[in-house]
């Protein structure tokens, strides 16, 4: 078995009121998406979902930083506009659980509103007062919220922050991308029911 990654989540059980969620690539699909995107509008077929092995776009894909950039913005502050798919089993957890509580989203977006408007598109059966989304425009912000909401429990994509936040006694849950399988020791969230489990 690999010592730095474990092939299963060690944890039992979390206590869903002290649990929140990143976005994109948690939540959002939006990768796949902006490969669609890529395809679509400058023909770049050769790009695959698994060439995306860091979380720096322009630095494991071989396309124009300008393109990468215009299609982000668009990913960015039109999500709602687009065709953004959940990632499998999101939808029927998040409901769930949003039905019993607030559900808490931290983003590193710079802007609430566009994902904001996305998210209840996606969660119709959770009512509005119980979708709350905080965007920091930067990914080490998201500490400060994260303790101001008293949460011990943290869905990431973003390795950084996973060891930003277990530096500061926040529990990561890495929610398995390609982007993010380089050696450490966090419980790795392979599919939303892996997270399902671990709730309910």
């Amino acid at each position: 078995m690999d010592q730095a990654r474990t092939t299963e989540t060690p944890l039992r059980r979390i206590d869903p009121r002290r649990l929140a969620f990143d976005i994109d690539g948690v939540v959002a699909d939006i990768m796949s998406t902006f490969l669609q995107l890529a395809r679509e509008r400058y023909g770049l077929d050769h790009l695959a979902y698994d060439d995306i092995v860091d979380f720096d776009l322009t630095a494991c894909l071989r396309i124009e930083p300008e393109i990468v950039w215009e299609l982000l913005e668009l990913l960015l502050y039109q999500p709602e506009t687009l065709d953004i798919a959940p990632l499998p089993q999101a939808v029927p957890t998040l409901t769930r659980l949003g039905q019993t509580q607030p559900l808490l989203f931290v983003t590193a977006r710079d802007r609430v509103e566009p994902i904001s408007a996305w998210l209840a598109q996606q969660l119709p059966g959770v009512a509005p007062e119980n979708l709350r989304v905080i965007a920091t425009g930067d990914p080490d912000a998201k500490l400060t919220y994260l303790q101001k909401h008293g949460i011990r429990y943290f869905v990431e994509d973003r390795l950084e922050t996973c060891f930003h936040l277990a530096r500061h006694g926040i529990q990561p849950l890495v929610f398995d991308q390609p982007w993010n399988r380089r050696p450490h020791t966090f419980p790795i969230i392979y599919s939303w029911q892996d997270l399902a489990d671990l709730i309910f």
